[in-house]
């Protein structure tokens, strides 16, 4: 079921990558280099996709929210996972497995298209919408 509106999955995501590439320093991980590089990484590209991604907290607005909603899956598989695919699990690895599963689970109940006002105002042409 699909409950999490668009607008607040895109300003989640400004807050969580924004965690994701502090989070080393703050919950003291920072020591490891797989574990922060990891997090970081996928700060990054967290933030990067959502500065992309085509709806209402978008800046460039060229991923299709769907497109969004299957890489944020894919990322959180990847960061849930991480800490036993690169070795790091017996130093860390409660942040990448809860921020992954956050990540899969938002990506699993936010809806696929931007709301209804966001599309007819993005839709559609300048020369009906100014008539």
């Amino acid at each position: 079921m699909r409950f999490i509106p668009t607008r607040f999955h895109g300003v989640l995501d400004y807050i969580v990558g924004i965690f994701m590439i502090i989070a080393p320093w703050i919950l003291d991980f920072s020591d490891n280099d797989y574990a922060t590089w990891t997090m970081v990484i996928a700060g990054l590209a967290t933030l990067l996709q959502t500065v992309f991604t085509d709806f209402e907290v978008g800046l460039v607005r060229r991923i299709p929210m769907q497109s969004h909603l299957i890489v944020d899956f894919s990322l959180g598989v990847l960061l849930a996972l991480s800490p036993w695919m690169f070795g790091f699990a017996d130093r860390v690895f409660l942040p990448h497995l809860i921020v992954g599963i956050f990540s899969i689970l938002a990506s699993l109940t936010t809806h696929r298209v931007p709301s209804r006002s966001y599309r007819a105002e993005h839709t559609t042409p300048d020369h009906i919408r100014n008539f």
